[in-house]
């Protein structure tokens, strides 16, 4: 997730191949290819042997990058499903939301994908364990 100005806001890696540095420099070139984009082309981009499903929100870049044998348009129904689950719990997400809760940010995710793979879509069942742990703290 990114903003407007290519600052990097919550960023998740299910592939440990790639060292920090190396993650780093493909970020940059990921960011850089998808904020230059125009608003009327698609939201899918191809970056070496990568495919980049990305969707804006407001200020906010949600980008995900997936193998070539992943389906596209259920990656974008993911992010729009994530879209909307941060929504419910933050009430209308913004990126202030996800700098100061950035562990809350996280443990959504973490709920929705395990290992590299979607494990869970339904709104309700992501945010249970969220609201568990806010009732602990």
């Amino acid at each position: 997730m990114v903003n407007k100005q290519g600052q990097t806001r919550l960023a998740k890696y299910t592939d440990n191949t790639l060292t920090n540095e190396e993650r780093q420099v493909l970020e940059a070139e990921i960011v850089r290819k998808c904020l230059t984009r125009a608003d009327k082309q698609c939201n899918f981009v191809e970056h070496r042997s990568f495919k980049i499903v990305y969707r804006r929100y407001a200020s906010l870049f949600f980008l995900v990058g997936v193998d070539e044998n992943e389906n596209e348009l259920a990656v974008l129904e993911f992010i729009h499903c994530m879209v909307e689950t941060m929504d419910k719990w933050f009430g209308n997400v913004c990126e202030l939301d996800i700098m100061f809760n950035i562990e809350t940010a996280h443990f959504i995710l973490d709920e929705m994908i395990s290992n590299g793979f979607i494990v869970e879509t339904s709104k309700a069942a992501i945010l249970a364990p969220v609201e568990l742990l806010d009732k602990a703290t």
